[in-house]
């Protein structure tokens, strides 16, 4: 039960072409924002990482929203949204998110996360697959290489000297509002679920997208591997020069790759941004259709 309400104060000037928008669930003021599309348009909804709001996935919501009924909310206790009265864990964030469906009535939606919005993607799928078309896990983090949290910390500051400056202006203040309490309460969450076993379990084509100049990340060699041991539904494709904000940093070649997967299309580089970044594609789940030919 919500005990906390954030302010509903709009920016000085909008932040996106995406509407900005306010609603309640659970007694909590969320956050978000929502593209103009008809509304027969297919779902998609994008979900943040750890102590980050929505702002940060904009750039790529943004090159998909006239193909999609397109929303990023900022999930209760981060950004602009309000806070729960007890701190919230993956599958509380992964209810929240369904519950947020529902109050703009939608039913079946594609999930797009960014690091810790991966495992509320497969908490969402776990507990709601009929609701759930496809995933799209970029970066997934929280499993045992992100383990102990000092580790974590590392790997954050290694990243962000990888990062465009600019992603600093959007996550200082984001972090700073989440707070420490917070960032230990949700790490520890992270750290007690069960990534892979979820991830594997999934029914769903799903497409997970890493950077090889990512240091949250195992090297893709060993995601392949690990990819590999199962039978399963996932595409893995890495894309070069990319670190762990793809949504941010990469924008035109997550969008093209996202519009490829759903269409079911090879994976082939963007045309329209030639030797800016390569995708390759280097795991095809078995139950996933051969690669078609370009």
């Amino acid at each position: 039960m919500g005990t906390k309400a954030a302010p509903r104060r709009p920016p000085r000037r909008p932040e996106s072409s995406l509407a900005e928008r306010w609603t309640t669930v659970d007694g909590i003021n969320l956050f978000y924002r929502e593209s103009p599309v008809p509304p027969d348009a297919p779902a998609m909804m994008h979900l943040h990482g750890f102590g980050l709001s929505g702002r940060y996935l904009l750039p790529t919501a943004e090159r998909l929203a006239d193909e999609f009924h397109t929303l990023v909310p900022d999930l209760p206790g981060f950004g602009r949204s309000g806070k729960a009265g007890d701190a919230l864990d993956v599958p509380d964030l992964a209810h929240a998110a369904a519950r947020f469906l529902d109050d703009r009535g939608i039913e079946k939606v594609t999930l797009v996360g960014n690091s810790m919005g991966c495992p509320v993607i497969l908490e969402f799928a776990h507990h709601y697959p009929e609701r759930i078309d496809r995933a799209v896990l970029v970066s997934p983090a929280g499993g045992l290489y992100n383990q102990p949290l000092r580790r974590a910390v590392g790997q954050l500051t290694r990243d962000g000297r990888r990062e465009p400056p600019r992603m600093m202006k959007v996550a200082v203040p984001d972090y700073l509002r989440f707070g420490v309490p917070s960032t230990f309460k949700m790490f520890r969450a992270l750290t007690e679920y069960p990534t892979l076993d979820r991830l594997l379990e999934l029914r769903i084509p799903t497409l997970v997208v890493i950077g090889d100049r990512d240091p949250l990340m195992p090297t893709p060699a060993r995601v392949q591997e690990v990819a590999a041991a199962t039978d399963n539904h996932v595409l893995l494709v890495r894309i070069e020069g990319a670190a762990h904000a793809i949504n941010f940093s990469h924008s035109g070649e997550l969008a093209h790759l996202i519009r490829l997967f759903m269409a079911d299309k090879p994976i082939v580089d963007d045309p329209a941004s030639p030797g800016h970044a390569r995708l390759a594609e280097i795991h095809r789940g078995t139950h996933l259709p051969p690669s078609p030919q370009p």
